[in-house]
């Protein structure tokens, strides 16, 4: 083998060595640079033949070449600081019957952005294999695989992921009520250097706000009648060092608002009853469905911790927004379904799919796949027909709903059709639903009382 290399061609060989790595310098015992790549020469804006025969300190900004041939020690994945970015660097020494003659020196990623866009890349490839490996359990249901889509704005958000992932700041994801804000949180967990930590979910609004306070910052033992005995560790905690995602943020009342702002600011979290603050490595990603800048403009919002959890926004849309997608998320919903249940669905009545298409889905996708749902269950045969729908998704269509009606009956039916989507759009706000639908208060709660939605 290394006679048939000694017969390979001078100018094969160089161009070999010119092109196999991005970056490359080498370097003899003395630190004195003996080669470098016209691609290495181009970034540092230095004339090549110049270069040759100068230390190497003298050329490469931050570089440990010489050390390296002076040790013989190997520095393998080291951050180098050139020309105002971090690059990913090798240093190897080169020896020859025990002695150190030389050092070489490559840069496989040429700045860290560009290195963990790999890494996420490397990951999302790598969850596709899951179903053959040891799963590790850090709390993630989701991956980007399970975000199903190819409009453009789910494959750009796909790609936006991808680009974050791997940093620490802090992610905003908003959108409507259903749209699958919980899977881009999951799927970005995964996707981070923190995937093998925790993964911790809060849901702002489900708990009470006298104790979100404990379930956040957790408590000391003997802190209030009824803690439990050695106290109990909080959500941040839980979360050390992976992430914790804060979903429904606007639902969080405005007195907790201001101590997670507080914890956000000064990485430290204070247990209810203790008196010493402890330090804690989490990474933020919210979620809402409110208008947060109204909300601030409300004071039922601070603007601050707005501007806190807000680096990179996140805005996912409708099913309405993406309706080039409706097709495939009704095929996968069909087979998720009948392969649960183990029942033949061979197809759709071409009208119940006109009517899937031109409704507008105010529950996005979590309403379309439990109408899918219900309607594999109520479906007789093999088909899906209109029978199958749910009573409240036929009125989407005169034809069917209203023959043979009252016009009292026609109005009344609809009114609370659009009151239930205004609810479900608006998290039962009702000071959001009286300011979409243009009614006043006692207005409001009169319709709502009249059709038992209260």
């Amino acid at each position: 083998m290394n006679a048939k290399l000694l017969h390979i061609p001078a100018d094969i060989i160089e161009t070999i060595v010119e092109n196999a790595f991005e970056w490359l310098v080498v370097v003899d015992r003395k630190g004195m640079i003996i080669y470098i790549n016209h691609n290495y020469c181009e970034f540092l804006e230095v004339n090549r033949e110049e270069t040759i025969g100068r230390h190497v300190t003298e050329v490469i900004e931050n570089t440990r070449m010489h050390i390296v041939a002076k040790t013989g020690k190997e520095e393998l994945a080291d951050l180098q600081f050139i020309k105002g970015n971090y690059m990913i660097a090798n240093r190897v020494p080169i020896i020859k019957n025990g002695e150190v003659i030389a050092a070489f020196g490559t840069v496989f990623f040429r700045d860290t952005q560009e290195w963990m866009k790999m890494d996420s890349h490397v990951k999302s490839l790598l969850t596709r294999m899951q179903p053959y490996i040891q799963k590790i359990d850090s709390g993630v249901k989701y991956t980007l695989d399970d975000i199903l889509g190819e409009s453009q704005q789910i494959i750009s958000l796909k790609e936006k992921v991808k680009m974050v992932s791997n940093s620490d700041i802090s992610i905003l994801i908003r959108g409507e009520s259903g749209t699958g804000k919980e899977l881009f949180a999951h799927s970005i967990h995964q996707l981070s250097s923190r995937s093998q930590k925790p993964f911790i979910k809060v849901n702002c609004g489900a708990i009470p706000e006298n104790l979100l306070e404990s379930e956040l910052f957790g408590y000391e033992e003997g802190a209030f009648t009824g803690a439990k005995k050695g106290g109990k560790k909080g959500k941040f905690q839980l979360a050390n060092g992976g992430t914790l995602f804060l979903d429904e943020i606007g639902d969080m009342p405005l007195s907790m608002q201001v101590k997670l702002l507080r914890a956000l600011q000064d990485g430290e979290i204070e247990p209810i009853g203790s008196t010493k603050s402890i330090s804690v490595d989490v990474r933020i990603i919210a979620a809402t469905n409110r208008p947060l800048e109204n909300m601030i403009e409300e004071k039922r919002f601070r603007e601050d911790l707005f501007y806190r959890i807000n680096v990179v926004p996140f805005s996912v849309p409708t099913l309405r927004e993406r309706a080039e997608d409706l097709t495939l998320l009704i095929a996968h919903f069909i087979d998720k379904v009948t392969n649960r249940l183990g029942k033949r669905i061979a197809g759709i009545d071409r009208n119940v799919m006109e009517i899937l298409k031109s409704y507008s889905w105010p529950g996005n996708i979590r309403e379309l796949e439990n109408v899918i749902e219900a309607a594999v269950h109520l479906t007789k045969g093999e088909q899906i027909t209109l029978d199958s729908l749910p009573d409240y998704l036929q009125t989407q269509t005169a034809i069917y709903r209203f023959n043979n009606k009252k016009l009292k009956d026609i109005v009344e039916e609809t009114e609370k059709w659009v009151l239930m989507q205004s609810l479900e759009r608006n998290s039962d706000d009702k000071v959001l639903v009286g300011k979409e639908l243009g009614v006043s208060r006692s207005t409001l709660y009169e319709k709502l009382n009249k059709y038992s939605l209260l």
